[in-house]
Parts: C-alpha cells; structure tokens; sequence
C-alpha cells in the first residue's frame, strides 16, 4: 500500500497543482492525505481532479474513504 501510494497517487495529486503532499499512517490498512496548494483558488481548481484521484485509489487500495476536509492554513511551523 504504502509503494503505491508514494509511486503513483503522491505524483498524481502533485500533478493536480499541489505544492506538497503528505501521507500519514493512521492504521494497519488505513492513512490520511495532506495535499497543500499555494493559494485557494489552485486548490479549487484541483478538485474535481483530486475526486477522480480519491475514486481511482479506493479501486486500487485496501481503504475506505472515511472523510474529506478543506480549509485555509492560518498558522504553521
């Protein structure tokens, strides 16, 4: 899971626009996704691309999408 994960979807959301991504385990056969895009109107741009990435890696991988959260960075480290 994680080979395919980082070899195919990582460069696939990359593709999307995205400035970063992230894949966290959460789990024996689960992980979230972190993607960051430079600004808000990249990441809405990038949407209904990310859906069509979320529909192919729950076809390919052993999860089930839980939840999908959005929202803007106000702090980091």
């Amino acid at each position: 899971m994680e080979a395919l994960a980082r070899d195919k979807f990582v460069p696939m959301i990359m593709s999307s626009g995205a400035s970063k991504v992230q894949m966290l385990r959460t789990g024996d056969l689960s992980f979230s996704v972190v993607t960051e895009y430079e600004d808000a109107d990249k990441a809405e741009k990038a949407q209904s691309r990310i859906a069509e990435i979320r529909s192919q890696a729950t076809t390919e991988l052993p999860m089930t999408m839980a939840d999908v959260s959005s929202g803007t960075v106000f702090a980091k480290g």
